[in-house]
């Protein structure tokens, strides 16, 4: 699965430099040297040059170590997305046009949904957060990871959040293939969707299996460095890159609680956001 993924990302490139985009190599996780802290796995990071890296860490720390908590917007948040609330002829006019149906209502929640995950993925600062460089590759697998999140979630809910998933699922695929487009591949755009979709089950199964009880304790470490940080799929880490790794899969971990506890209303009606990722030297 990685070697494809690694394979379909050079014939992206490839097209990119055909069609005379300005492209960049498959990004490569920049060197990150952090002060000598264990983390709960009991592994030492090494020591630190910057203080830029020192406050990142502390950040990330304080972070994905505290205490999980739901996701849910308050009712009062401005970030909050409600149904609309028509009345008279306009109501009477819109349930004739289906747009109370089952299917128009979920497909609504799944808009917004997604919208939570763009909104997290396309967020600068968790590319400088986990020294990322941010390239398709990356923001691909950013997709994947949050898509995941979301997808493991409403499946809890049974075949309702399984059906709602499908609804996100498919708003994903038209986005991805609109950013795919944009990143100059319009030849073949079909071939290059069926390879991305085979990456994004891959990893999903991935990630669940490394979520289980019985996995090894750095399985998901193991998973998160294949599929997001490695550059080549090379099972052996980038000593410099392990504290980032670490520290994502702290923060995948938190956000699988965070999400446990986010209530179902909250999650089908997509009024929740994933944890604030920023860089405490950039102002907010």
């Amino acid at each position: 699965m990685v070697l494809k993924w690694s394979r379909t990302l050079v014939n992206i490139y490839r097209v990119q430099n055909n069609l005379r985009f300005s492209c960049r190599s498959i990004s490569r996780v920049s060197s990150v040297e952090l002060p000598k802290v264990v983390d709960s796995m009991g592994k030492s990071y090494a020591d630190i040059s910057e203080g830029h890296g020192l406050e990142q860490l502390v950040n990330l720390n304080k972070m994905f170590r505290s205490k999980a908590v739901s996701l849910a917007l308050p009712p009062g948040s401005p970030h909050r997305i409600n149904e609309p609330n028509y009345k008279g002829i306009r109501l009477f006019i819109l349930r004739l046009m289906l747009f109370y149906s089952k299917q128009s209502m979920s497909i609504r929640a799944a808009n917004v949904i997604y919208r939570r995950v763009v909104s997290q993925v396309d967020n600068p600062m968790v590319y400088d957060v986990f020294r990322l460089e941010k390239t398709f590759r990356t923001t691909f697998s950013m997709l994947v990871v949050h898509m995941w999140l979301c997808l493991r979630r409403l499946k809890v809910e049974g075949k309702e959040g399984v059906e709602l998933g499908q609804y996100v699922y498919e708003i994903y695929n038209h986005d991805l293939e609109i950013r795919v487009s944009k990143a100059g591949v319009n030849l073949l755009l079909s071939k290059w969707m069926r390879e991305l979709e085979k990456i994004f089950y891959g990893n999903i199964v991935a990630y669940d299996t490394a979520m289980l009880p019985e996995a090894k304790p750095d399985a998901l470490h193991n998973t998160i460095w294949k599929n997001v940080f490695s550059s080549d799929g090379s099972p052996t880490y980038d000593a410099a890159a392990l504290p980032a790794v670490l520290a994502f899969s702290r923060y995948v971990r938190r956000e699988c609680t965070c999400l446990s506890l986010t209530d179902k209303e909250s999650m089908f009606s997509g009024n929740f956001m994933f944890t604030a990722i920023y860089n405490p030297n950039t102002p907010r």
